[in-house]
C-alpha cells in the first residue's frame, strides 16, 4: 500500500499515464505503483472513466431538433439584447 507522500507524485502522473505521455521507465513505475496501491488504482479508474466519457461526448453530435432549439434560444437572447 502507498501512503499520501509516495502517492502524491503518482496521482499527478496518472493523467500523463492515461495520455501515453510517459517514458517507458515512468510507465513501469506508475504501473507498479497502481498494482500495489488500491487508492491510487481507484483514482486511476475514475480518471480513465472520465476521459472515456469526455471522448465519447466529443465525438457525438447533437440531434438536429436540439440544435434548432439552441439556435432559436440564441436568436431570442440576441433580439432581447438588441431591444434593451
Amino acid at each position: 500500500m502507498g501512503n499520501d507522500d509516495s502517492c502524491a507524485d503518482f496521482i499527478e502522473r496518472i493523467v500523463y499515464f492515461l495520455d501515453n505521455e510517459l517514458c517507458a521507465t515512468d510507465i513501469e513505475a506508475v504501473q507498479a505503483h497502481l498494482d500495489g496501491c488500491r487508492p491510487c488504482l481507484e483514482r486511476y479508474d475514475v480518471q480513465r472513466t472520465i476521459k472515456a466519457l469526455v471522448a465519447r461526448s466529443c465525438s457525438e453530435s447533437a440531434p438536429d431538433t436540439l440544435r434548432q432549439r439552441v439556435m432559436l434560444s440564441i436568436r431570442e437572447v440576441e433580439i432581447e439584447i438588441h431591444e434593451a
